[in-house]
């Protein structure tokens, strides 16, 4: 099935896979032009990047490795996807394809949307944004009050029962009865990808050009791509492991019911290439839930769905890691758009079944339990 790519069309029904994995074969032809810096912003765009790498000591501490966590969520659209948001944008209004006034419409489970209906307001742009079911009551209410609309696919496709690829042909639709819509395609806009020069290179720096391991999500696979092209462009022996869900399709799993957004794909998207991770580590729906709320508990850090997804990446392979190495996390997202899933016992039992006792949240409010104390 055909992606528009702007006026181009690029097959995105290929199976992908890592290693021992039957799926794609596609290859870098060459090293690709590293962009590690964005025409200067004004404005509230100018605090996209630059984020904080902190070191987590707590999460695994009886393990003699060095953790830092690069927090994405201090973007000031509260997620990773502002890079790629504002990169796409500012491409298409570079190359005049965009102008003020014009129509973006997009699919999006919730921070590609709201990185773009950020970039959109502030350049004077309407935006349509495709969600589905998944997409969280506060990302929804975030984007109304950007002045996105939402357009909302409520059924799976039917050859696949996966989501996206409904979402996508809905957004085909749209595209065709509004001439002159940009459709920024983000599972296949090489910008995408480009944004996270920027990310690692800020990471190299942070850390002293001292980078063993580097866990991120993978769902468009621009973080995975953008970092990696960085990594070999510049010759680093960084080992890059992308952390996929149980039920995603990118890596060549068996396609499966997904109830957290943010990483894993039910199609493997046109930006993926064999050889952008030196490996695949998946995790399901309740692992990433008991990641999320360990965060919160040792390190104070409320983190968004699939960062829990890749602290637990790492929790689950840190015992083959070599003593004294440096590993950075990418979190993408904040937890405060998931205090109804993630942070709530009652959906999480509803869903996902029973939680570890010293993870349980209070329901009314999302956060940990604590026992009273007296005076």
């Amino acid at each position: 099935m055909p992606v528009i790519q702007g006026r181009a069309f690029v097959r995105v029904d290929k199976r992908c896979a890592l290693g021992n994995v039957t799926g794609c074969t596609r290859r870098p032809k060459r090293i690709v032009q590293l962009k590690t810096a964005l025409p200067e912003q004004t404005g509230v765009l100018a605090a996209i990047g630059r984020t904080p790498l902190v070191r987590l000591e707590r999460f695994l501490p009886q393990v003699p490795i060095n953790v830092f966590a690069k927090l994405e969520y201090m973007n000031p659209g509260g997620s990773v996807k502002d890079r790629p948001a504002l990169q796409m944008i500012q491409d298409a209004m570079s190359a005049g394809m965009l102008r003020r006034g014009h129509l973006v419409i997009e699919s999006s489970s919730g921070n590609m949307a709201i990185g773009l209906a950020q970039a959109c307001i502030y350049f004077g742009l309407r935006l349509i944004c495709v969600v589905d079911p998944k997409a969280t009551r506060q990302n929804l209410r975030i984007l109304r009050a950007y002045g996105a609309t939402i357009d909302l696919v409520a059924k799976p496709d039917p050859s696949t029962g996966d989501f996206l690829s409904a979402r996508l042909d809905r957004v085909r639709e749209l595209v065709a009865v509004n001439p002159g819509a940009f459709w920024p395609n983000q599972y296949a806009n090489k910008a995408n990808s480009q944004a996270h020069h920027r990310t690692m290179a800020e990471i190299v720096d942070a850390s002293k050009g001292r980078v063993d391991y580097l866990f991120c999500s993978a769902s468009t696979c621009g973080t995975v791509r953008g970092c990696a092209e960085y990594v070999r462009s510049n010759g680093l022996d960084t080992r890059i492991y992308a952390v996929d869900a149980v039920g995603s399709v990118i890596f060549g799993g068996a396609r499966g019911k997904r109830l957290i957004p943010g990483h894993g794909s039910g199609i493997c998207p046109p930006l993926f290439e064999l050889w952008m991770a030196h490996r695949s580590i998946r995790v399901s729906d309740l692992e990433c839930v008991t990641g999320c709320r360990r965060l919160l508990q040792h390190e104070a850090i409320l983190a968004g769905g699939s960062s829990g997804a890749v602290a637990i990446a790492l929790e689950k392979v840190c015992h083959e890691i070599e003593s004294g190495s440096t590993c950075v996390l990418i979190f993408p997202d904040r937890g405060d758009r998931y205090l109804d899933t993630v942070y709530r016992d009652q959906w999480v039992r509803r869903n996902l079944g029973s939680i570890p006792t010293s993870t349980r949240c209070d329901d009314t409010y999302g956060v940990p339990k604590i026992a009273a104390a007296s005076f």
